[in-house]
């Protein structure tokens, strides 16, 4: 009912912000403007789904080859220590956990076109134990939270973007937003398992904390360690390369197991464009609310009420030009892009606004774009807790990233 009331409340919003421009500004063109921005996101809305069709057909073909190869099992015995305690309502070695843990390294990677089909791959094998097929599950609530708030260890479009736009130092953005995201995703964790009264304080889920702790650390020393022109192609070398190296895996046990992998290729690959037709509805539902939303200025106007606000209070205001990319990008990644790089244009890319609308850019992901998709895949209707959760993992994700820009590159 939630995302019910989010969807009703953007076209009522909008329409109220449009009449008053019309009326008492005397704005003439607000409502051209709104239904071009309505059709352009139909339009955009379909083309993301139909153009998932390959992407989901190649890589729903290989999950399907390393499950008839077993080794889907394996990733469930790997990750079943610390996944029992997120998903205690998913059975021992059930193959979401094998999906889950794929889409989740994907995403760490920063490979968005390999972790979308894994994660309908997962919400697929979560919705065939799920009692209650309208209604969103436990599992697959954590599951999406968690994937709002989308740990991504090497930002590696951010550090290309800035990059391109002539950073000195392009990746001086990666240690905090390395943290801002991991804070998200603890949060989002912990905001779960309080309303599913999941005891989170047990050692396999302290040991994946060290261990992540541990792989940060480690990356951050061979980041700092690389020219500021190579960090960008060999990060994204480096996650190609592993998940490549995934790929090869299953063929080779598939072959090792006799079986016909092409065939079982194709079997799977045949769910790809069905999955994307499927989604289209959903995906278009929440473009166009969101364009219409954007369109009046709705999104402007509270970030410069925020502004005011703490200028009132007498607090520095010098993050508030950021603010629409915090606010856009839990709508819309391609949008909160887009208003990543007019800030990089109009503040300087080494600004601390610059600087700090590139962490926020690489803290969490596209919350109502990944319930739309992730949901509308399996056609849940009631998300139950679903977005508030993932709203508030992105809240603090996003106040961390502020605090620690004003840490790392604030000059009093």
């Amino acid at each position: 009912m939630a995302l019910n009331y989010v969807w009703l409340g953007f076209f009522l919003i909008a329409f109220v912000v449009a009449v008053f421009k019309s009326v008492v500004l005397h704005d003439a063109s607000i409502f051209g403007e709104i239904m071009n921005g309505m059709f352009s996101s139909a339009k955009t809305g379909a083309e993301i789904s139909l153009g998932l069709a390959g992407i989901m057909t190649l890589w729903l073909g290989i999950m399907r080859i390393g499950e008839v190869a077993g080794m889907i099992n394996r990733f469930s015995r790997l990750v079943n220590p610390f996944f029992s305690k997120l998903f205690p309502d998913v059975p021992k070695g059930h193959p979401a956990m094998g999906s889950m843990m794929m889409n989740f390294s994907a995403t760490m990677l920063g490979l968005d076109n390999a972790a979308t089909p894994m994660g309908l791959k997962a919400m697929k094998e979560l919705q065939e134990i799920n009692p209650r097929p309208e209604e969103a599950s436990n599992p697959q609530i954590m599951f999406l939270v968690l994937n709002t708030a989308g740990v991504v260890l090497i930002p590696t479009s951010v550090i290309a973007l800035r990059l391109a736009a002539g950073a000195a130092n392009p990746a001086d953005i990666f240690i905090p937003t390395l943290i801002s995201t991991f804070i998200a995703f603890i949060m989002g964790m912990f905001t779960v398992s309080i309303f599913q009264k999941i005891n989170l304080f047990k050692l396999p889920v302290l040991i994946f904390l060290l261990l992540f702790a541990g792989i940060m650390t480690g990356l951050y020393y061979w980041v700092h360690s690389l020219p500021p022109a190579e960090i960008g192609p060999k990060t994204a070398s480096l996650g190609g390369a592993i998940i490549f190296t995934i790929v090869i895996t299953f063929l080779v046990a598939g072959m090792v197991k006799k079986i016909n992998v092409y065939d079982a290729f194709i079997e799977g690959a045949k769910e790809g464009f069905q999955v994307s037709v499927r989604i289209i509805p959903y995906l278009v539902g929440m473009l166009v609310a969101i364009s219409v939303f954007r369109t009046t200025g709705c999104l402007d106007y509270i970030t410069h009420g925020i502004g005011l606000f703490f200028a009132w209070l007498g607090l520095n205001t010098d993050f508030v030009p950021a603010l629409p990319v915090a606010f856009m990008k839990p709508l819309s990644g391609g949008g909160a892009r887009a208003l990543m790089v007019d800030i990089l244009k109009t503040h300087g890319v080494d600004s601390f606004v610059g600087k700090l609308a590139s962490i926020i850019q690489g803290t969490t992901e596209t919350t109502f774009y990944v319930l739309a998709v992730y949901f509308g895949s399996v056609n849940v209707k009631q998300t139950r807790y679903a977005l508030a959760a993932g709203l508030i993992a992105d809240f603090f994700g996003m106040l961390c990233a502020i605090l620690l820009g004003y840490l790392f590159f604030h000059t009093a």
